[in-house]
């Protein structure tokens, strides 16, 4: 078996996953939507593939709340999917969310989501991570332009997936939050398939960004986005 490592295991996370989380960040989907030269359709469009990931990520996790491994990060305070059906219903109108179909990376994405979930409480803590930690710190630039570029309320209908007012401190939380993963009670070797998962995470949300790109160019007509 493998020594354990005296570097805390949420830097050890961050400095493993560094390239994925770059990659995925440097999406060209995501500089265009940031950069506003995409409509707010596209905007729309990022928010309902995010509520089938997250209608995954969540489906489970009263079931997981009761989990050694898991159970620690499960907080209602987190859960977005009401959120996000609600930004939804303002950004499709009524009915809107009936229509909804995932993209194919989305589905691969939430069908990975749902695997672990109901199987491997630490390969879901990987993905808990990657999404709600992020949308806590990068998730926030996404809700000011989404504000300043389409005028959308503060706060308000169309980005309340982004707002997370039952959690207090986010900067607070995010460090209890890493405190956890220190803690995460698991061997060595099962820290290592955390890591791996992890990778996989942000790999399958680069995806998610590809298609993306893909659908928001067949809707401008075929032109590419910005390389």
């Amino acid at each position: 078996m493998d020594a354990p490592s005296s570097t805390p295991f949420s830097a050890r996370i961050r400095a493993a996953t560094q390239a994925q989380h770059t990659e995925a960040e440097n999406a060209p989907f995501v500089g265009d939507m940031l950069g506003g030269r995409l409509g707010v359709s596209a905007y729309a469009l990022y928010t309902e593939q995010l509520w089938f990931v997250y209608r995954a990520l969540e489906e489970q996790a009263d079931t997981l709340s009761r989990d050694p491994v898991a159970g620690p990060f499960i907080r209602p305070e987190l859960r977005r999917v009401p959120e996000l059906e609600r930004d939804l219903d303002h950004l499709l109108g009524p009915g809107g969310r009936a229509r909804s179909r995932p993209l194919p990376a989305t589905a691969t994405y939430a069908d990975r989501i749902a695997e672990v979930s109901r199987g491997w409480p630490a390969g879901y803590v990987a993905h808990h991570y990657t999404r709600y930690l992020g949308d806590l710190s990068g998730g926030q630039i996404i809700r000011a332009t989404a504000e300043k570029t389409w005028g959308f309320t503060p706060k308000g209908d169309g980005v309340r997936f982004y707002v997370f007012e039952g959690l207090g401190s986010p900067s607070a939380f995010k460090r209890e939050y890493r405190a956890r993963l220190d803690a995460l009670p698991v061997d060595e070797a099962e820290k290592q398939r955390v890591i791996e998962e992890c990778r996989r995470a942000f790999a399958l949300n680069t995806a998610l960004f590809r298609d993306l790109g893909e659908r928001a160019a067949e809707r401008s007509g075929g032109r590419p986005l910005s390389a």
